[in-house]
């Protein structure tokens, strides 16, 4: 059997654990769920469902560290409560599987899925929202990758694709961008940080409804255990120097930072929805 062809066994033998595993989940008592809380009441009041609503697309969309990823998160983990099962498409490989546990995220009900090619990773959201086999299916493309460096944009075309497999599966699709590079045609909430003590939420866009409504949110709601009750701020570093970090070793801070090379594993990769000791190889898949 040439290289080749092992390949591709290898990768239908994951594929069809992680088959098993869906249903294993899937088969276990729930009850109906229309709508993914995040928890924090005035974020939730923005949308006219009282949180995101499932069989749709919702737009973060902000500048880092604005809060938009914990808000997917808070989404994720709102689902994994119910025991349901969740996706996340990391675009830019950066999801850090040991921060999104401290969020709440069951990492045993959350596949985690990094296309070899930017460009697949549309492709790859339309497919698991389309399955109903996932509560939500996150899509981050909030960093650009390859050559250009440039955030994917979402246009018309893709947003229609993206809402129609939504609608089919029954879940929420939440969309992570960055601001210059906002989707097209689909509800958007944008965050924002407020100057170091909290963060903002606003509806810019929505078909039914709530335009305009904004939140603003105290930092500590979304990081209670960092002790900010006082007054404390998540970061103040004061004046920032030119990193004159050469290139090589700010290469390897980035892996380190991001969780590659732990154990020889990398984050989220070894336990995603698989049984005990099974641990399939979600890279060889994608």
């Amino acid at each position: 059997m040439s290289a080749a062809e092992q390949r591709v066994g290898a990768a239908g033998s994951v594929v069809e654990q992680l088959r098993e595993r869906i249903r294993q989940l899937q088969a276990e008592p729930r009850r109906y769920l229309s709508v993914l809380r995040t928890g924090l009441e005035a974020v939730d009041a923005l949308l006219p469902a009282g949180g995101f609503p499932l069989g749709q697309v919702v737009e973060l969309c902000g500048e880092a560290a604005s809060g938009r990823t914990s808000l997917a998160l808070g989404a994720v983990a709102a689902a994994h409560r119910e025991e349901r099962l969740c996706a996340w498409v990391d675009g830019p490989r950066e999801l850090y599987a040991p921060s999104a546990a401290g969020q709440g995220v069951d990492l045993e009900r959350l596949l985690i899925v990094r296309p070899r090619a930017p460009e697949q990773s549309v492709w790859a959201a339309v497919q698991l929202a389309r399955s109903g086999a996932f509560a939500c299916v996150v899509l981050d493309l909030t960093r650009g990758v390859g050559a250009t460096g440039r955030p994917p944009r979402v246009g018309i075309a893709e947003a229609r694709k993206l809402a129609d497999a939504a609608e089919r599966g029954g879940g929420l699709l939440l969309l992570l961008t960055s601001a210059e590079a906002p989707a097209d045609g689909v509800t958007r909430l944008r965050t924002e940080s407020e100057d170091g003590e909290g963060w903002s939420v606003e509806v810019v866009r929505s078909r039914r409804g709530g335009a305009g409504s904004r939140a603003v949110v105290p930092w500590r709601t979304l990081y209670p255990e960092l002790g900010l009750e006082d007054g404390g701020r998540v970061l103040d570093v004061g004046p920032v120097a030119e990193d004159a970090t050469p290139d090589f070793l700010r290469e390897g801070a980035w892996v380190a930072r991001n969780g590659y090379g732990l154990q020889g594993q990398r984050p989220g990769r070894a336990k995603a929805l698989s049984s005990p000791g099974a641990g399939p190889d979600l890279a060889a898949a994608h």
